[in-house]
C-alpha cells in the first residue's frame, strides 16, 4: 500500500479523469457488490465508487467497510464519491489505470 502523501497526490491527480465502475446503492455491500469491487480493483488498481448510502455517518461505515472487505486503500472522498486503491500482484497493462496513463 501506498504510505507517503506524495503518492496519494499522484494516485488523485490520476483518478481525477476517472469514472465511477461500481455503485453502493441502499442495499449496502451484498456479496455481488463486494465481488464486482474486487473485480474491479484485481484488474484496475484504481477505481472510483459511487455512494447512493443515507447520511455521512452511514457513508463513513460503508467506505470502512469497503476498505476491510476488498483490502483496499483510501485515497479520497468528495461528496459521494471514493477514490480506492489496490495493488495488483500482476497488473494487465491493458486494464490497469496505473499503467495506462
Amino acid at each position: 500500500m501506498t504510505a507517503t502523501s506524495a503518492d496519494k497526490k499522484y494516485l488523485r491527480a490520476l483518478g481525477h479523469q476517472l469514472k465511477p465502475v461500481v455503485t453502493v446503492a441502499s442495499n449496502g455491500l451484498t456479496e455481488t457488490v463486494v465481488a464486482e469491487l474486487d473485480r474491479a480493483l484485481r484488474d484496475h488498481e484504481l477505481i472510483k465508487v459511487k455512494l447512493s448510502v443515507g447520511d455521512r455517518d452511514a457513508k463513513k461505515e460503508v467506505i470502512k467497510s469497503v476498505c476491510q472487505q476488498c483490502n483496499a486503500q483510501l485515497i479520497q472522498s468528495i461528496g459521494h464519491i471514493v477514490l480506492l486503491f489496490r495493488k495488483a500482484d500482476k497488473p494487465n497493462p491493458k486494464l490497469s489505470n496505473l499503467l495506462r496513463q
